[in-house]
């Protein structure tokens, strides 16, 4: 099977992600663990090269050849975690997805407190694609905030602003419908560092206490319900990645 990049030869934890086994960093991590083999040698870097006649096995199981790129949106709820599983024992996204859905991968993430769109697909490598930064997705969200609006700060953040230490990039931010002392706002960002939305309404004297996920890059919620699941045509994935990955 052609990569992505147009070449036969790949290396072993971009195959491994992308057959939907696991993300490319917990490939990494199975393999510096001693879990994988290649023509039955165990193998302990991932800077190693294999091609279609290699045959990978993770656990002694056989690693089946990535399939064609498959991508669905999710309306996640409030109180899930975006993870496949949580020491605490908490509920994730994978109590809530389809039986057939439980071993698919996240793209990003969101906390247990905000719900709206999240990505799930089969490919690891296209996860990492859409989480890199150099990659430059837009993610917007429909933010309720209890507090005084501060337009000073607004615009501070709308250039850039230091907080607490931690660089933040430009944030585009619209203030929309006021209720007593609640408002909303619709924050548009490039970056995703963790919690980042609320700790810059934080900073403008703000508590957030509804946080939406409306899109990230190309993909919107738009119509989703609550829990919804829908795959994403081939044909938008073919028109928006046709450069990246060969569907």
């Amino acid at each position: 099977m052609t990569n992505e990049s147009g070449k036969e030869n790949q290396r072993i934890a971009k195959f491994i992600a992308n057959s939907g086994l696991a993300s490319r960093r917990a490939a990494e991590q199975m393999i510096l663990d001693g879990r994988v083999e290649i023509d039955d040698q165990t193998i302990v870097s991932p800077a190693i090269n294999i091609n279609s006649k290699s045959i990978v096995r993770v656990d002694g199981k056989e690693v089946s050849k990535p399939k064609y790129l498959r991508v669905w949106l999710f309306y996640k709820p409030v109180g899930t975690l975006v993870t496949s599983k949580d020491p605490k024992d908490r509920k994730t996204i994978y109590n809530v997805l389809p039986k057939n859905l439980r071993n698919i991968i996240s793209v990003g993430r969101l906390d247990m407190n905000s719900e709206g769109l999240i990505l799930l697909t089969n490919n690891g490598s296209f996860s990492r694609y859409m989480e890199l930064p150099k990659n430059d997705f837009e993610r917007e969200y429909k933010v309720r905030v209890h507090g005084k609006l501060n337009l000073r700060r607004i615009k501070t953040l709308e250039k850039g602003a230091s907080i607490e230490g931690i660089k933040y990039l430009p944030i585009k931010i619209s203030i929309g419908k006021a209720t007593g002392t609640n408002s909303w706002l619709t924050m548009s960002l490039r970056e995703g560092k963790n919690r980042e939305i609320r700790k810059v309404c934080s900073y403008m004297g703000l508590e957030v206490n509804r946080l939406i996920r409306l899109s990230y890059g190309p993909f919107s919620l738009s119509d989703l319900e609550k829990e919804e699941v829908r795959e994403v045509p081939d044909s938008f994935l073919k028109s928006n990645f046709k450069d990246h990955f060969y569907l």
